[in-house]
């Protein structure tokens, strides 16, 4: 099929999904949103600054959320101050007024992962001679919570239950994918698996059930060198839920509280986040998506769609003119010309117990309501409503 027919058949696809504010909800679902907001600063207490001051994108991106109204929101590339005050600051002050004339929204429960962006490793991680660069932290980060994630809900969130694997060795992965030779003996050893944190936080819904929300955001399978430490590092990292769920190959897992193994069978759960992956296209190790979009717990199956990726290939071509995937599922705007082009990275990934009632991409046509809050980031909300 030509780019040509792929586009207009994409395109028509997309055009049959209402917008989010129309869609008929039902109030035995629960609506899910993963959305990378873009609102990560390179200094320490910029974000906490620029919200206080009066932030242009924090307005716009509430207004996304304010739109498409979730009942729990997973935010990443949010940074993270000791006191939480840039979150608690975005709650009260964007989410909870009006935006751009949407209606004003309440999460009375959140949640602010930890995170290994900018925490110093004390080796030389990027090969670059030097110990104490953002490349040389246990996460990509000139700060500690420079791109942060956080969840906010309107049903509780059992905080005590929440599982993190911050801390967990890239090496203690059987069979991991770890650059040969690449990294110093010492160094490969302290070595953290996640980039970020990879958390199951569970939420406690009106019917009593809880939901396991499994969230991660795994390093850019770019900026590094011929030895693809972040590609593979990437791989690895999304390979991480799909051993989570996956009984005898999760024994290997231990969290921060020492409790080894994965998530119980018959548990309800999404896998959220911006994963730096895209199925076909893109720079990615071994599509490491895959992983989950074909596993056994996994429903993969329905693909959240827009009219506004489709037209944003149209209208940039370059790289996109040679991708395989679809353009209406994509979810970020990357350069189309020294980048890899709009890809799917973002997720919201149902098990099998779930059944998804509607979902969609926040990724408006020009000329459509929303379409000038999107340039807030260059990632879009992804949201699922399931049952």
């Amino acid at each position: 099929m030509t780019m040509t027919c792929r586009l207009a058949v994409a395109l028509a696809l997309a055009a049959c999904a209402a917008p989010p504010r129309d869609v008929a909800f039902d109030a035995r679902s629960v609506r899910i949103a993963m959305f990378n907001a873009a609102l990560n600063r390179d200094a320490p207490t910029a974000l906490i600054n620029e919200l206080v001051a009066g932030s242009e994108a924090a307005s716009a991106v509430a207004a996304i959320v304010q739109r498409v109204r979730p009942d729990v929101l997973v935010l990443q590339e949010f940074d993270r101050d000791p006191t939480d005050v840039a979150i608690d600051l975005f709650r009260s002050r964007y989410l909870a007024v009006p935006q751009h004339g949407e209606q004003a929204i309440e999460y009375p429960y959140r949640w602010v992962a930890a995170s290994n962006t900018g925490e110093p490793s004390g080796f030389d991680l990027d090969g670059d001679g030097k110990r104490d660069g953002p490349g040389d932290a246990f996460g990509f980060g000139r700060h500690p919570g420079q791109f942060g994630f956080a969840i906010l809900s309107r049903h509780p969130i059992e905080t005590a239950a929440v599982r993190s694997f911050r801390a967990l060795p890239w090496s203690a992965m059987p069979g991991n994918a770890m650059p040969p030779g690449f990294f110093a003996p010492d160094a490969a050893a302290a070595v953290r698996l996640s980039s970020k944190d990879h958390v199951d936080v569970p939420v406690h819904l009106p019917d009593g059930r809880t939901l396991h929300l499994l969230v991660s955001h795994p390093t850019p399978p770019v900026f590094d060198g011929d030895e693809d430490r972040n590609g593979r590092r990437n791989h690895d990292e999304i390979r991480f839920w799909a051993d989570y769920l996956s009984g005898d190959d999760s024994r290997w897992i231990v969290d921060e509280a020492g409790v080894r193994g994965g998530l119980a069978s018959g548990a309800h759960f999404v896998v959220c986040g911006d994963l730096n992956s895209d199925p076909n296209d893109g720079d990615s190790f071994g599509r490491p998506i895959r992983m989950l979009l074909d596993h056994p717990r996994i429903d993969g199956t329905f693909v959240p769609r827009s009219a506004g990726a489709v037209e944003a290939t149209r209208r940039d071509l370059g790289k996109n003119a040679a991708h395989i995937s679809s353009a209406d599922a994509d979810t970020a705007d990357f350069d189309d010309q020294a980048g890899p082009g709009n890809l799917r990275c973002d997720y919201v990934l149902p098990g099998r117990t779930l059944r998804v009632a509607a979902g969609g991409v926040f990724w408006p046509s020009p000329g459509e309501p929303g379409f000038a809050l999107v340039s807030a980031s260059d990632h879009r909300l992804v949201w699922l409503d399931v049952k």
